[in-house]
């Protein structure tokens, strides 16, 4: 998700100004819900190193430190918040409080995975951490997962600008990170929701 006021000549003024401080705290503020555009920095950022102007490892340590922290206040969030504002919202929606355990113990089963994955994909890397601390997941284990899906993103996202942008505009890089993103996030929300829709439906029908 990102400001729409904000250019991609801005973003790459702000990462060729601020450096490696602009891909950390551009990743951590968007993994705490902050609508800012962290994975276009980032991308910006590694097109920087590969133009020399930036070093390609402390902009991917920086794009890990800032996604493995915004991650981590993103679970304390759910821990010890999340649960009593997602049965507000429930309320609000009208959808009982039992469905609502069903999706936590679903989302529990899989959280891992969603909190691996999850980077990769637009909203559900904002959410995913803080779905994690709703359910209660081992901290250690969340970390685990956590640390593992901020290095492999980051080496995904710097690398990519890295190397293609040696040959292709940042433009296109970054719409082509949008697109994947956006496409990932469909498919994942159909897989979850239809089913869930569809049951809650034979449910008032019956």
């Amino acid at each position: 998700m990102s400001l729409e006021v904000v250019s991609l000549e801005n973003i790459q003024e702000l990462a060729g100004q601020y450096g490696y401080w602009a891909v950390f705290i551009g990743i951590l503020l968007e993994n705490l819900g902050i609508p800012l555009p962290g994975e276009t920095i980032t991308l910006a950022g590694g097109f920087l190193a590969g133009s020399g102007e930036l070093n390609y490892w402390l902009v991917l340590g920086s794009a890990i430190a800032g996604a493995v922290l915004g991650g981590n206040f993103g679970y304390l969030i759910g821990r010890y918040g999340g649960w009593a504002l997602l049965l507000t919202i429930g309320k609000i929606l009208r959808i009982q409080e039992e469905k609502l355990v069903e999706l936590k113990q679903q989302f529990s089963e899989n959280a891992g995975k969603t909190v691996f994955i999850g980077r990769f994909i637009a909203l559900l890397r904002i959410f995913a951490s803080p779905l994690a601390g709703i359910v209660e997941m081992p901290y250690l284990k969340f970390m685990a997962y956590n640390i593992a899906g901020a290095t492999a993103w980051g080496a995904v996202m710097v690398s990519l600008s890295f190397f293609a942008g040696k040959v292709v505009p940042l433009e296109q890089l970054v719409a082509w990170a949008a697109q994947f993103a956006v496409l990932a996030l469909l498919i994942v929300a159909a897989w979850i929701f239809v089913p869930f829709w569809l049951e809650l439906r034979q449910t008032k029908e019956s």
